[in-house]
This record gives structure tokens, sequence and C-alpha cells, in this order.
């Protein structure tokens, strides 16, 4: 399968995952008050309770998926995830009280792993020359829904009430199922090497790729700037309703001032993949952290709207640099078959992040000034971004070499080299 046509496709598709979630999860706050009845007093610990059980089941379950990403098939896996996602999108909009709700975010913790599943996936069909490019776009694809999806789920919620939105998002993610298993031709393994992963233990596999220090690193930093998203995730709404010092048209102007980040993210995302492809991803890894963190804490002086909505477009163009970045780091210290159990682990270590950071948010938020919670965050990034840069081992620092145009795969390479070998003693045995 022509690799620009299977990236396009599984684009398209990460498009309508990451349009499908932001349409409904920075609205869960207002969803558990004016649908489901939540009580006032308790409303910020339902909603750090109902974002983290989603990100615990998921940390149990994705080492789990990753591994059976690279046994079973990289496009089965997508399969799954997404429909079960849309199972739980639909039951979404039917349950009645934030306990039902909470049961429900559990299950699409079991189900989710359709973002490592598809940067496995795309791993396999690009060429190893074009991964930071790759990642790039995969990257600015996940930021442009993250700019539809609150400004269609703020319409959506202002006009027929956020019970469509989980419908709608549910039709989306039975759309992505459909358009894989029709559209996407994943790459035949070689039955031994197919055999041999399936013989491998999941222990040893996730053994192997913790005990690499450059995997730990990256693990460490990801889990961390997840956890930070997540602790400003679920106070974002309620607080622009304080910038604002009214509840009119919050939904529709929260969602706005959400997608400004997603805008800076598109335009950003593929200058970083190009600027890691040519001088290292350990370079934009450690700039995109630094400046998401002083952004983040910048966030803390506004006390109106406007500018804090400026800063939420610049918040954008640092964080867009530092999950493709750390990709393209692990798929350049993985190998091919054992790199959907490493995506499947650093999912989990991001969940683990999102598992704390809405609990930790939900609290601050109860007993403290939400302002404070962008002060901590952001100091919080900007010691991660020092930290990888003082302890990032030598093979993360390696200066990535801009490939030459139209250079052929080193495995492609290989390969002709060892037919010429078989074909070499074949003549001399005879």
């Amino acid at each position: 399968m022509n690799w620009k046509v299977a990236l396009a496709i599984i684009t398209a598709n990460v498009v309508l995952m990451s349009s499908s979630y932001t349409m409904l999860i920075p609205f869960l706050p207002i969803y558990l008050t004016k649908e489901l009845n939540a009580d006032p007093e308790t409303a910020n610990l339902w909603t750090g309770a109902i974002f983290a059980v989603t990100f615990a089941v998921c940390a149990v379950m994705s080492p789990i998926w990753g591994k059976m990403t690279d046994s079973k098939g990289k496009k089965l896996m997508v399969m799954r995830a997404s429909f079960l996602i849309a199972v739980t999108y639909l039951m979404g909009g039917l349950v009645t009280t934030p306990f039902q709700l909470f049961l429900v975010r559990a299950f699409q913790g079991f189900a989710a792993g359709l973002w490592p599943a598809s940067l496995a996936l795309m791993s396999t069909l690009i060429p190893k020359n074009k991964i930071g490019i790759g990642m790039g776009i995969m990257q600015s694809a996940n930021i442009c829904g993250g700019i539809l999806g609150p400004l269609f789920g703020g319409v959506l919620a202002e006009s027929f009430g956020m019970r469509t939105s989980f419908f709608i998002s549910s039709g989306t993610l039975l759309l992505i199922t459909l358009i894989t298993f029709f559209f996407i031709k994943e790459p035949k393994v070689d039955r031994p090497v197919q055999k041999a992963v399936k013989n491998v233990k999941q222990e040893s596999v996730y053994k192997k790729l913790l005990s690499n220090r450059s995997i730990r690193l990256l693990l460490l930093c990801t889990g961390l700037t997840n956890m930070v998203i997540l602790l400003l995730q679920p106070v974002m709404t309620v607080y622009i309703g304080e910038l604002m010092g009214t509840t009119e048209n919050l939904l529709l102007i929260s969602g706005t001032v959400f997608s400004l980040s997603g805008i800076a993210g598109a335009i950003a995302a593929p200058i970083w993949g190009k600027q890691g492809q040519s001088k290292g991803f350990f370079y934009t890894e450690t700039i995109s952290l630094c400046a998401a963190g002083i952004l983040i804490a910048a966030q803390f002086i506004p006390n109106s709207l406007l500018p804090f909505a400026i800063l939420q477009f610049c918040v954008g163009l640092g964080f867009s640099g530092i999950f493709p970045s750390a990709n393209a780091m692990v798929v350049n210290n993985t190998e091919p078959e054992n790199r959907g159990a490493a995506f499947g682990l650093m999912f989990s270590g991001q969940q683990i992040g999102g598992t704390i950071g809405p609990i930790l948010g939900s609290v601050i938020a109860t007993f403290i000034n939400i302002s404070m919670i962008f002060l901590m965050s952001g100091l919080l990034l900007l010691f991660v971004g020092l930290l990888f840069y003082f302890k990032a081992p030598r093979a993360l620092r390696i200066r990535t070499l801009r490939a030459p145009k139209n250079a052929p795969d080193k495995d492609f390479i290989e390969k002709i080299k060892q037919q010429a070998q078989a074909e070499l003693e074949k003549e001399t045995a005879k």
C-alpha cells in the first residue's frame, strides 16, 4: 500500500477521533451539573473522579492492548478500539446520573488505545526517513481535531444539548472503524517474526523496554506532561466563566478558547516535526517542554479573558512539539516488532499522569484559587523540560541527519543484501 495514501487515511481518522473526543471532554463539568443534576458542592470532585477513572483503567489496559497490537495486528487493534469507544459514547449520551457516567468512563478506559494503535500502524507503513514528518502530520491532525471538536461541541451543546454531541461522536468512531476495515492494508509480517512475537512473554517485552534508559525518561516526561494537561482541562471551562463574570454563552466561548491552542498547534506541529528531523528530536522536545511550561505559568497573570485567550494560543505553539518528538524518539529507539508494545507502554504512562491530574486539579479547585493551578502546572512542566535536558542519555541526544531526497529505505537495502547472500550461498553449494 502506498505510504502517502495510508498516511492520508490514518490522518483523516485521527482528525475524526480527536474532534469526537474534544466535542465532549471540555464540557463534562457542565454536563454533570445541567444534564445529570450533580450537586454543585460536589461537582468538582465528581469531575475529577470521572476524568480520572478512564485514565486509571486505561493505564492498566494499554500495555495489554499494546502487546496485542504486535501479535494480533495493528489494523485489528485500531478497529477494536474505535468500535468499543463508539459504544461508550453512545452509552454516555443515555446516562441519567453522575455515577452512571462514572461507570461509562471506566468502560471507556478499558476500550481505549486508538491513538497508540494508530501511531503503531502508521510507523509500519511510512519509510523510516519520513518518521519525523509523519509524526508531525499525525500530531497536527490530532490538534486539528482538537480545534474542530470544541467549536462543534459548543455549538451543538448550546443548540441541542450535550446528549446530541455524544451520539454524533459515537457515529464518528463507527465511521473510523469502517474506513480502517475497507481502506487500510497492513503490511504482511514474515511468519517466523510474527510467531516469535507471539511466543515472547508480555513481561519480557516490557522488561526489555523498561531496561532502556531512553524509554524510561520519555515515559516519565510524557506522563508528567499529560498530568499537567489534565490538571488544567477539567477546570478550564469554569475558570473561563470566572474571567467572563457570567455563564451566558459559556459553552460556545469556552469551546472557542479551547480551540485557540489547537489552531496554534496545527500551525506549529509540522514545523516541529521538520525541525526534529533535521536538528534532532532531543532539541525540539527540550524547547517545546520549556516553552509550554513558561507560557502556562504566565496564564496565572491575566484577570480578563482576552489576554488569557492570547496566552492559550501561545501555549498551543509550545505543546504541539512535545508528543510528536517523543513518539519519533520511541520509533528510533525500538525494534519494529516491539513498537506496538512501546507505544502501549508510553500511552499507559500518559494515562497514569491523566489519572493523577484531574484528581489533583479538582482538589486544588475546591480548596484553592483556580488561577494557582496554571502557575503550579507551568512550573512543573518547566521542571520536566530541564530534567529532560540534563538527564537524557546519549541515545536521545544523537542529532538526526537529514535524509536525502528519495533515499532508499535502509531495511529495503538490507533485504537486498540478504537475498544476494542467499543466492551466492546457493551457487557455491552447487
